[in-house]
């Protein structure tokens, strides 16, 4: 009998404490069937109200997304950009950071680099615009440089020929007799959405401009840098973060990011500094020349602002980098300028 009492015993306490775990279990699972419906309530109020738009962060505003649909034939003309892209910087002002300086800056006719010339420009350098093929933009890159009181180079032809590049270093050092700063910026750039869409001629002309590139004009510039001269080569948030559709763009930016800080410390000993800018998605005709008209339409809709950069909110950063009075204590960094973005 006593057997019996103690294992009924053992029983109900099983039981209680069975009871007791599905009590708190149901208490748990009330509240979170109130979250969730609290939660869903929420969503649904979220989404009928108007999103409040990102705030502005700019002297003038800058268009946002959605932008035009549109695609562009590569290389891409700035010319025919809807809206056109801002790169005059009219709230930056001048103070000599650059003076009577000379730069070669690479992909010059447009975008990034158009911005960059014309603010060495304001700041006091003469700048030699090297480009591929679209002679109305580089003209028009020629005349804004131009007005701000500054001589402009066009070079034309492809980086990818260590021979041209070499070409292109004598005529600077012909036109202004010396060279300050280089700028590396050309790139070639086309999605692919699986690596088996990548050709070997997709794969060579990508490398061959955005890294073979850079290292021929940085080999043919080097012997006539001097002390307190400066590399910049623009690299990009997918080397930092990768690109599921630009796997071998991305390599390149990855390679350029490497490139940089590598050659920053072999050239340490010489006093000449190398850093690298890694913009986000930026308003240039790079990707409207890629990317599909409906594509376009969102570029830089993920961004924390919500929208792509102009040209004119990258380029102080290469004054910065490419001046002395700025930069001096700099060499080995990549400069993020991706608007909050963190992959």
């Amino acid at each position: 009998m006593a057997t019996s009492k103690t294992t009924s015993k053992r029983g109900n306490g099983a039981g209680r404490a069975v009871a007791k775990e599905r009590r708190v279990q149901s208490q748990i699972d009330a509240r979170d069937q109130q979250k969730q419906q609290a939660k869903a309530s929420k969503s649904a109020a979220k989404k009928s109200a108007t999103k409040k738009p990102p705030g502005q962060t700019s002297p003038r505003s800058k268009p946002r997304t959605p932008l035009p649909e549109q695609h562009l034939a590569k290389p891409g003309r700035e010319a025919k950009l809807q809206p056109r892209p801002q790169f005059e910087a009219p709230a930056y002002r001048g103070s000599g950071k650059l003076e009577d300086m000379a730069a070669i800056i690479t992909g010059g006719d447009s975008g990034i680099g158009r911005a960059v010339a014309v603010l060495f420009a304001r700041e006091g350098a003469d700048v030699a615009v090297v480009y591929l093929s679209e002679d109305e933009d580089a003209r028009e890159t020629q005349r804004y440089v131009e007005k701000e009181g500054r001589r402009c180079l066009l070079i034309r032809g492809d980086v990818k020929d260590p021979a041209f590049c070499e070409q292109a270093v004598q005529r600077t050092l012909d036109a202004f007799g010396r060279l300050d700063v280089l700028v590396n910026n050309a790139a070639f750039q086309e999605h692919a959405d699986a690596l088996e869409d990548i050709t070997e001629e997709h794969f060579d002309l990508t490398m061959r401009t955005n890294i073979y590139g850079y290292f021929h004009m940085a080999k043919a510039a080097l012997p006539y840098l001097h002390e307190g001269s400066a590399i910049i080569n623009t690299g990009s948030e997918t080397g930092l973060f990768g690109n599921a559709h630009l796997l071998d763009y991305s390599a390149t930016k990855g390679a350029i990011h490497a490139f940089t800080m590598s050659l920053a410390s072999n050239l340490v000993s010489r006093g000449i500094r190398v850093n690298a800018v890694a913009p986000g998605p930026v308003w240039t005709p790079l990707n409207p020349a890629d990317k599909s008209a409906k594509q376009v339409a969102k570029f830089g809709q993920q961004n924390p602002w919500g929208r792509p950069a102009q040209p004119e909110e990258l380029s102080p950063a290469y004054v910065f980098l490419a001046a002395p009075s700025c930069s001096s204590y700099i060499s080995g960094a990549i400069l993020p300028v991706m608007g909050g973005s963190t992959g």
